[in-house]
């Protein structure tokens, strides 16, 4: 791909997922392939300044009394092709100093700052993580390990910490020096933003990787080890003193550009999912038929812009859900009849009755209970969820993984078992209990209606087939009446799951909901019969989500396949995709 190619497809590039972080490694990497600027004829060439940086180091060590540094055999080879009057050097032939730091006698206060890897940000250095060494073992650093202004910090330690690298911000109230975690580069002559470039680019962050062919790094995946030989063997693609200049004010001119376009991009996306919100809220708060033509119109017309990302058709699933409930994806025909919602109230009375569930107290309203009394057709009606079951609360043995009740044959579930459903179907058990577990517990034996009641993930409903037993952080709709389809019930507890989360953060803590909660919700009954053509109509719908999820999310990979493809193309340089973009400090 030529430039010219490049910019018929910048706006693809750009806008593709990840697309100005891609962006900004190919700044990067066309900076130290010599790329961004032209040439001056009179600038001294690189040669020159890697002679001066050996003069420097020589005068350095002399002056310190450190012992000379034994350098790595010359290199042989180009990793890629850079200009003729650049050159190719190692890292510690520009440098005066490159060590890693050691491990401090920390202090709660002292006149100087112990630098760790959370002050090496992408975004650049912050001292505000740093902690204290101890005054008494200031003695046993030499000169050489406090740092100077412009050194550069390279973190060395740890999968997804090491790599990163900034340029140490002097400060004269400052006294500060690094832990052996960090390995601190002092330069000679060359320009600090430069090196920060070629530490930064692809070529180099793609390799703190074990499993890249060309690593930097030691180790495991799990911990990675960024040596020092190997700091000081890196190869450097080194332009003249003064090009170096140039190119890091074109740098940080792109760079700015490419920050101008993602804040341009997020702008525009909060937009999007505002007006994509809005026209959904439209479509289910329609009073009529013609607010909701007219509301349905303005989606179908926009669809394309409004579903960008497959996390986009979230919204329009629960939009299907709240016109399923409110009762407009299915036809009316029969009707819920006062005697029916009266036989509720008599089976519960009989049930208890037959000591098949505990005597219940009467329900409770709340705050926010209301506004679930939304519009229903007329053949329907509002009862609450206590006169449909009995909800009841799962149990967890105590003490928590003791063998007299865990670890035997007898199914438990825990939240995580819920939650982690794929369809409405329990497709799992990570937990057994023993028979005297089961005393302490909860058991169902037929397909009943499950809802998470505590943790971040409370509010999420599943249904269970199997016999099991259940902990406390989850509630059960036993002895479910025949009027209600289970089904039914799980997409209507599906569609207030956020409902749920907001009422249960309300309070102090942990997020909870208990059963009083949960049995006083209203719940819209329809008949049985248009019970099951609601959830027809809702799985039908929800299958044509699936389906554009799959394709969204197919567009978004091929976005990213592009990105990667046309960076490569365009440096030469196969560059992995990284789960941490960086950014220019």
């Amino acid at each position: 791909m030529d430039a010219q190619q490049f910019l018929a497809a910048f706006g693809h590039i750009a806008n593709a997922p990840g697309g100005t972080g891609k962006l900004r490694e190919l700044v990067i990497q066309l900076a130290i392939s010599g790329r961004l600027v032209e040439r001056i004829e009179t600038e001294a060439p690189a040669s020159r300044a890697v002679k001066e940086a050996a003069e420097q180091r020589q005068a350095y060590e002399a002056a310190l009394d450190l012992r000379a540094t034994r350098m790595h055999s010359p290199l042989r080879l180009a990793p890629f092709p850079v200009p003729d009057h650049w050159q190719w050097t190692r890292l510690e032939q520009i440098c005066l100093y490159i060590q890693r730091g050691k491990g401090p006698k920390y202090a709660e206060k002292s006149s100087a700052h112990v630098i760790s890897q959370k002050c090496v940000q992408w975004s650049g250095f912050d001292l505000s993580s740093a902690r204290y060494v101890a005054n008494d073992s200031l003695g046993s650093y030499g000169k050489e390990r406090f740092l100077c202004a412009g050194d550069l910090l390279w973190n060395s330690t740890g999968t997804g910490t090491a790599g990163r690298v900034a340029i140490y911000e002097f400060d004269e109230s400052v006294t500060a020096v690094a832990d052996s975690h960090v390995t601190v580069i002092r330069l000679a002559n060359c320009s600090p933003r430069y090196l920060w470039c070629v530490i930064a680019s692809p070529w180099v962050q793609s390799r703190i990787e074990p499993s890249h062919p060309d690593s930097l790094v030691s180790g495991t995946t799990q911990q990675v080890e960024l040596n020092t030989s190997t700091v000081r063997a890196l190869p450097v693609p080194l332009p003249p003193i003064d090009e170096q200049s140039r190119i890091v004010a074109k740098v940080d001119e792109l760079m700015t550009l490419c920050n101008t376009l993602e804040k341009q991009q997020q702008a525009r996306r909060k937009l999007q999912n505002n007006l994509r919100q809005s026209i959904l809220q439209a479509v289910a708060s329609s009073q009529s038929p013609h607010e909701l033509q007219t509301a349905w119109t303005r989606l179908a017309d926009n669809f394309g812009r409004l579903f960008i990302e497959a996390e986009d058709v979230a919204d329009l699933r629960q939009t299907i859900l709240d016109l399923a409930f409110t009762g407009r994806l299915s036809e009316q025909s029969e009707k819920v009849t006062s005697d029916l919602v009266e036989s509720l109230h008599m089976r519960k009375m009989q049930l208890s009755a037959e000591k098949r569930i505990k005597r219940e107290t009467p329900v409770i309203d709340f705050p926010g209970i209301t506004e679930m009394l939304g519009s229903i057709p007329d053949q329907w009606a509002w009862v609450r969820l206590n006169d449909i079951a009995s909800v009841v609360r799962g149990g967890s043995p105590r003490p928590a993984g003791d063998p007299k009740f865990y670890g035997g044959s007898i199914p438990f579930l825990k939240v995580a078992d819920v939650t982690v459903a794929k369809g409405m179907l329990v497709e799992r058990f990570t937990s057994t209990i023993t028979e005297a577990g089961l005393n302490k517990t909860r058991e169902i034996s037929t397909r009943t209606v499950l809802l998470t009641n505590s943790g971040a993930t409370l509010g999420v409903p599943a249904i269970c087939e199997f016999r099991t037993t259940f902990n406390d952080g989850i509630a059960a709709f036993i002895e479910l009446n025949d009027a209600v389809f289970d089904e039914y019930l799980y997409l209507f507890l599906k569609s207030k799951t956020k409902w749920l989360q907001d009422i249960a953060s309300r309070g102090q803590g942990q997020p909870n909901l208990n059963t009083e909660i949960i049995r006083s919700m209203w719940f819209p009954l329809a008949p049985i019969s248009e019970q099951y053509r609601v959830v027809s109509r809702v799985s039908e719908l929800m299958r044509f989500c699936d389906v554009l999820e799959a394709n969204l999310k197919h567009v978004s990979v091929v976005g990213e396949r592009l990105v990667v493809a046309s960076v490569s193309s365009l440096t030469g340089i196969a560059i992995e995709q990284e789960e941490e973009l960086m950014k220019a400090p």
